[in-house]
């Protein structure tokens, strides 16, 4: 066992975020294997582009759970790399929803084959180590834990305990 893995808990977010990191990296070394521009931080705006047609930016943060401020940062990138365009609301001039442009669209026909690769290789992998199943249901449960109690009050709630019990 190496080091992370004997500490447990107390580098979780470090294994997340080491996991996530290097998940990310071989997802864009794939697009890059095959030619494409595009960067997996834009998969949750293409995403719901394709499902949805068009949404705010308001819509767009909520549903990624990110900032208005960074959904914004993300929306003007794309921008300006020609890939989604902004047009007011018909009902109501103030919101601009956001909708992919037809370069946008012909990036997403060919991003769609790798998405449904990630999900058939990673199928693969939970199907060669079956213990890995329920990972996703496991963060899951700890997101919505730490919604109901943020981590910081279930720590102040044990340090109370510790000083009461010392």
């Amino acid at each position: 066992m190496n080091l992370y893995q004997n500490l447990g808990f107390l580098v979780l977010g470090s294994r997340l975020r080491r996991l996530s990191e290097s998940f990310i990296a071989e997802v864009n070394k794939s697009y890059q294997n095959k030619g494409i521009e595009f960067d997996a931080s834009w998969f949750p705006v293409f995403y719901l582009l394709n499902k949805n047609g068009q949404l705010s930016i308001k819509e767009l943060s909520i549903q990624t759970e990110v900032s208005h401020p960074a959904a914004s940062q993300l929306i003007k990138n794309l921008k300006a790399k020609k890939l989604v365009i902004s047009a007011p609301c018909e009902d109501d001039g103030r919101k601009q929803l956001i909708q992919l442009t037809r370069l946008g669209k012909q990036l997403l026909k060919e991003i769609l084959p790798i998405w449904d690769a990630i999900l058939k290789a990673m199928d693969e992998l939970v199907d060669e180590n079956p213990k890995c199943k329920p990972l996703i249901e496991a963060i899951s449960l700890l997101e919505n834990g730490f919604k109901d109690k943020s981590l910081s009050e279930r720590i102040s709630i044990q340090l109370l305990k510790t000083n009461v019990n010392a």
